[in-house]
């Protein structure tokens, strides 16, 4: 899996409209086996595409498996492999960084990485199960307090997100220091045009639920958070989506750093930058660009599953 930096953008464009996400039933959890899932969903249908964007002819890729054991098995192994994702693209500086995913059956509960284990060693053995209460529920590692303070709000706040992903980067946190948004200056960047929130406040590492609140609440029905001087966190209807608008963001802070640093980039109308958002911020194409990593990760380091 060499020069992942050179490859990621791959099938960046929209395969069509953005289903609506589901909001998983909540159970106790009680270690009895998994029931179907089919019974709990509710979906909407979704919106038809505006009929003046084109777009990429790629099959729509499912959501969720049929049933809650499957549905746990793929989280769990999607996001193992997104650590290692993380890794290579150096997204791992010391113990910092977190992706969390919702337990399709808990909905209160959520899986996590272990706290001081390197993204490039994580297997779907060693992610921690939470409770509401930041209880560990399965796994025999310890956890990060700042992972449970930051994603349980948001899990809590939008029944509609499966994943969050947080970590510390270069370029999203050297973005985050100019305290501004980013701007709809390359098609790619327009994935967070109008999608994306400002956290202008720091008082540190995160360890109280308090923050997390406030960073959940300011985050409304956006996919994506700049919290100053800290970086970036992207959320998603499943770890796929999740993960890979982490990666685009963090170019997008990169493209946009190079050329402010270049000259003064030209701004899209909004026209343009909404015509883009439709082709470029759709949950579908994120999944499928997630995919061609992934699928690297489990052929290369088969282990990840272990």
């Amino acid at each position: 899996m060499k020069d992942l930096n050179a490859r990621y953008c791959l099938d960046a464009a929209q395969v069509g409209p953005r289903k609506s996400l589901t909001e998983l039933p909540q159970r106790q959890h009680t270690g009895e086996a998994s029931q179907s899932i089919q019974e709990d969903i509710v979906t909407n249908e979704p919106q038809a595409p505006e009929a003046d964007v084109a777009l990429l002819d790629l099959g729509e890729l499912p959501e969720r498996e049929n049933s809650y054991e499957a549905e746990r098995q793929h989280r769990k192994q999607q996001l193992a492999a997104a650590f290692r994702i993380f890794a290579k693209f150096g997204f791992d500086e010391g113990i910092a960084g977190h992706i969390t995913a919702r337990d399709p059956e808990f909905a209160d509960h959520f899986w996590v990485n272990p706290f001081a284990v390197h993204f490039s060693r994580i297997k779907v053995s060693d992610l921690l199960l939470l409770d509401g209460e930041g209880k560990i529920v399965e796994g025999k590692l310890r956890t990060n307090k700042a992972a449970f303070s930051i994603h349980s709000t948001i899990h809590e706040a939008r029944p509609d997100v499966v994943a969050v992903a947080h970590a510390h980067t270069l370029h999203g946190r050297a973005w985050s220091t100019l305290s501004k948004k980013l701007d709809p200056i390359i098609q790619e960047s327009c994935a967070f045009y109008n999608d994306h929130v400002l956290f202008d406040e720091y008082k540190g590492l995160v360890l109280e639920r308090d923050e997390g609140e406030r960073i959940a609440a300011l985050l409304g029905k956006n996919k994506a958070a700049i919290l100053r001087h800290h970086g970036l966190l992207t959320t998603g209807g499943s770890v796929e989506e999740a993960a890979w608008w982490f990666i685009a963001m963090e170019r997008a802070c990169q493209m946009q750093l190079m050329a402010e640093a270049a000259g003064t980039p030209r701004i899209m109308s909004d026209e343009e930058a909404e015509m883009a958002h439709r082709q470029f911020g759709n949950a579908n194409m994120a999944r499928h660009s997630f995919r061609i990593l992934a699928d690297q990760i489990f052929e290369n380091e088969p282990e990840v599953l272990n």
